[in-house]
């Protein structure tokens, strides 16, 4: 009787140390499993958080080799991937310009350090296009252009190769700004440029935009320290009054040389040119709809068109 009983305590003392082992195991690699998982999550996020690194298209109508452009990439490189298409020359005034009916080329570069570039042979447009269809492949988060090497404000934007490149990523539903410098001269400093193009790109690089975002930003030509800050303005009314100074060519023909001079009718302190004139950046939300949504609620009303 003793041994029976001494037997049966031995088994099972036996068979809970069995059942511990095995709950042991099980939770052991419970353990193991939850520890592959939480790996596996933390390089999944890694990789999506690398994925979303977002891509700002660079463009311009200067040219590939202009000052603008370089100080563009130098201001906005940490904030995201950045791929540059631009012209392989200068294609300033070219406006909404496509090219069509001869072929287009587009070349990759080696301008920029560490940063994938294309010169393309066409427009500022051309240049949108190709980049989405053609480089990326996918549209960018954002599209960037400039710096234009001169004003883009008022009725310079109608002529601009610079915002015509940030209209046409607007068009296709890209997010886009044009940056302008108001200086000609060789000399130009683009400094200004380069510290309010990044403050303004990083603060809208992380939100949701409306996919029609453009925005038109011109800088003063005065030292940073002078910038008196940003104000959100409206496109001033004004013209230019063109001369077309008769010319001889070598041959004895004549042509023409276009001239003129920039004249602003808008003294209001709400419009673009008074902003930069009291070295202000300005910036004009522009879109690429021209409708003239007053005059066609005057005419459904007051004209009869049942012919």
């Amino acid at each position: 009787m003793g041994i029976a009983l001494y037997d049966l305590v031995i088994n099972s003392l036996i068979h809970w140390a069995h059942v511990k082992t095995q709950q042991l195991q099980t939770k052991l690699l419970t353990c193991k499993c939850n520890y592959f998982i939480i790996c596996f999550n933390l390089r999944l996020c890694y990789q999506r958080k690398k994925k979303k690194r977002p891509i700002i298209l660079v463009t311009n109508d200067d040219g590939i080799h202009a000052p603008g452009i370089r100080a563009l990439v130098e201001a906005v490189k940490d904030l995201g991937k950045i791929v540059v298409v631009a012209p392989d020359k200068p294609q300033s005034g070219m406006g909404h310009a496509i090219t069509i009916g001869l072929p287009l080329r587009l070349n990759k570069v080696e301008i920029f350090e560490n940063i994938e570039s294309y010169q393309c042979s066409g427009t500022p447009v051309d240049c949108v296009k190709l980049a989405v269809d053609k480089v990326l492949h996918q549209k960018p988060d954002i599209c960037l252009s400039g710096v234009n090497h001169g004003a883009n404000h008022s009725i310079n934007v109608i002529y601009s190769g610079t915002m015509s490149a940030a209209l046409e990523a607007s068009i296709e539903g890209i997010p886009s700004i044009g940056f302008s410098l108001l200086d000609y001269s060789v000399e130009a400093d683009f400094s200004a440029a380069k510290k309010y193009a990044n403050l303004l790109v990083k603060q809208l690089i992380g939100k949701k935009l409306d996919k029609h975002f453009c925005l038109n930003v011109n800088i003063p030509a005065v030292a940073v320290d002078l910038v008196k800050g940003v104000k959100v303005c409206r496109q001033a009314y004004a013209k230019y009054e063109e001369d077309f100074e008769e010319r001889k060519d070598p041959t004895g023909k004549n042509y023409y040389w276009l001239t003129g001079e920039f004249i602003n009718f808008d003294k209001k302190k709400d419009a673009d040119v008074w902003a930069l004139a009291n070295n202000y950046v300005s910036v004009v939300p522009v879109q690429f709809d021209l409708t003239n949504y007053a005059l066609k609620e005057t005419l459904e009303k007051k004209l009869d068109f049942d012919f």
